[in-house]
């Protein structure tokens, strides 16, 4: 399977945009690698990089290629899973992008109890906001995705959804968590610490507030929830996350509070592959297990509100 090798140098190439940077990464000569590439593209007789001063692009030519080439890795780790999986050992890798809302609570608590089960199965995950993580899908660098409002992919195969609200994230102390739900025009009064405008939530929290025609006084933002988190437990700031993503703490000072449902804007967290991919055994069995906890979730969720 040495023809395999020379493939991998051909994605890290294309990854690192540098023949150098790829050779680093992969611990060989940068001779070495732009030797292979030459006998590819001697191979299929046309360039499969731009040569450039500061590095190589890939030409429309080596655009095909590299989607074979992460097509075919794909499948081999499907096929590798499979083996394993035959010989009772339930091994390989799962390779998943999320959002943030997701790694502090539920997911620890889903590879948790997966891996008790499979304690062979390993776990690649990329905390990415849902523009990025659909592309690592598109890319084949990630075999399953669990965003909130994905944008459109043309191949997406969407596995399961959870409908989501976002809710008010506070310190106990602040004048507004005496109230047992939020006005949007009530958190105006107060300064708040918001995720960046690339973040799902965010941009769901701003379409609510245009459509209001309402402005907060944004004191800081960024893109990691726990910051916000960890700001809201020492200043008197208040934040926004989905529902998922955010549960109270009395010993950490923090309580969530719903939004009104006049001002409660929705979407959707959706659980998702490439329609054209068989999965990995191991990404397989994970996909079905987050499904039904996703499932059992939205049951509660809907009797609560009933």
């Amino acid at each position: 399977m040495k023809h395999l090798r020379f493939l991998q140098y051909f994605d890290a190439v294309a990854r690192a945009g540098s023949i150098r940077k790829a050779a680093e990464r992969l611990n060989v000569t940068s001779s070495a690698v732009n030797r292979r590439i030459m006998d590819l593209e001697a191979e299929l007789e046309t360039p499969l990089f731009e040569r450039r001063p500061r590095g190589v692009r890939l030409t429309a030519a080596g655009e095909l290629f590299i989607h074979h080439v992460r097509g075919q890795a794909a499948d081999l780790d499907r096929v590798r899973s499979k083996i394993e999986d035959l010989k009772g050992l339930r091994r390989g890798t799962v390779r998943l992008a999320a959002s943030q809302a997701l790694v502090l609570e539920f997911l620890p608590r889903e590879i948790a109890a997966y891996r008790a089960r499979f304690p062979f199965v390993h776990f690649d995950v990329r905390v990415e906001d849902h523009i990025k993580a659909m592309q690592s899908l598109a890319d084949y660098e990630v075999d399953l995705v669990l965003v909130f409002r994905p944008p459109y992919l043309p191949n997406f195969r969407p596995l399961m959804s959870f409908e989501q609200r976002l809710v008010v994230v506070m310190p106990k102390g602040h004048p507004l968590a005496s109230k047992p739900t939020i006005r949007l025009r009530d958190c105006a009064q107060y300064p708040v610490a918001l995720a960046e405008p690339e973040i799902g939530g965010r941009q769901l929290l701003d379409e609510a507030l245009a459509r209001r025609n309402l402005r907060f006084d944004i004191v800081a933002q960024s893109n990691s929830f726990e910051f916000l988190r960890h700001l809201v437990m020492r200043d008197n700031v208040i934040s926004f996350q989905i529902a998922i993503g955010a549960s109270s703490d009395e010993r950490q000072g923090i309580v969530v509070r719903e939004l009104d449902e006049r001002d409660a804007p929705r979407a959707d967290l959706v659980l998702g592959q490439l329609n054209d991919r068989s999965l990995p055994v191991a990404s397989a069995k994970f996909a079905e297990q987050l499904s039904q906890s996703l499932l059992a979730m939205r049951g509660e969720a809907l009797r609560a509100s009933a």
